[in-house]
């Protein structure tokens, strides 16, 4: 297998787990343990950046409309609660880093991620479900989507859109579609300010001539195209669809890797 084609695989594997709750950093890790090989920290943030490149252009529209009409009330605390949520996740992410939390780079970690993250999602689902419906996001929803985005980026398997998702279906806004439009929205400034925070790092310690740019464009291009082809599908099956099947995956993944992967491997 090529080098190139090794790219274009974890460009269409990043593209497509990025915003479905099934946690593209866990799988970009299995990916690379099971042939695909390792990647730069950059490489892994830039391509993840092409997916919420994908995001940023779907929601281009509301994104304009918060921008520029933020005197109205109600796209002025949008636009707040969106900011908090980002800025608790900086704060909380910085003081991680600064603590020396490393993401894992063993599979055994990210298995028992999916399965219990699949376990939750099922519990979640049916409880949000009993709650009256509630579109609206709340200033505790906004808190702890921030949070929950800092706690996916520490466990990978984990999932940063389901754990945001349903830390807003659980506390506060039981409609998918508003949920899951706050924690993608929430997840565009996130991972941006990742990508340019890695890509200072880099050009700092000297490693950008080291780096695989090209690799890095053409799984960015990738993941961009196939991210913005999965998130027009989600935004669609989630009308009348449950995140259930999603879980099911999750679990039946998580079991299957540690059937097979050696404790601590």
């Amino acid at each position: 297998m090529t080098d190139l084609l090794r790219v274009i695989l974890l460009g269409i594997i990043e593209g497509i787990t990025e915003f479905l709750p099934i946690s593209s950093t866990g799988h970009l890790l299995i990916a690379e343990q099971f042939g695909l090989g390792a990647r730069s920290d950059l490489f892994n943030i830039g391509i993840q950046a092409g997916a919420i490149l994908a995001v940023t252009l779907i929601y281009w529209r509301r994104i304009w409309q918060l921008l520029t009409q933020w005197r109205d009330a109600a796209n002025r605390d949008y636009l707040l609660k969106l900011t908090v949520a980002f800025l608790i996740t900086s704060v909380l992410g910085f003081v991680a880093v600064k603590l020396g939390f490393k993401l894992p780079e063993t599979v055994a970690p990210v298995a028992w991620a999916l399965v219990i993250g699949g376990l939750w999602m099922i519990a979640a689902e049916r409880l949000a479900a009993r709650q009256p419906e509630r579109s609206a996001v709340t200033w505790k929803v906004a808190i702890l989507v921030g949070i929950a985005q800092m706690v996916a980026g520490i466990f990978p398997g984990t999932s940063r859109s389901a754990a945001t998702i349903f830390a807003a279906l659980l506390f506060g806004t039981n409609n998918r579609a508003a949920a899951t439009e706050f924690a993608f929205l929430v997840g565009i400034p996130t991972m941006y300010a990742a990508t340019g925070y890695e890509l200072l790092k880099v050009v700092k310690g000297g490693g950008a001539a080291h780096e695989d740019w090209t690799a890095l464009v053409v799984g960015f291009a990738v993941s961009a195209v196939v991210a913005f082809i999965a998130v027009k599908w989600l935004l669609g099956y989630i009308r009348s669809h449950t995140f259930t099947p999603f879980a099911l995956y999750r679990i039946a993944l998580g079991v299957g890797l540690l059937w097979l992967v050696p404790v601590g491997a």
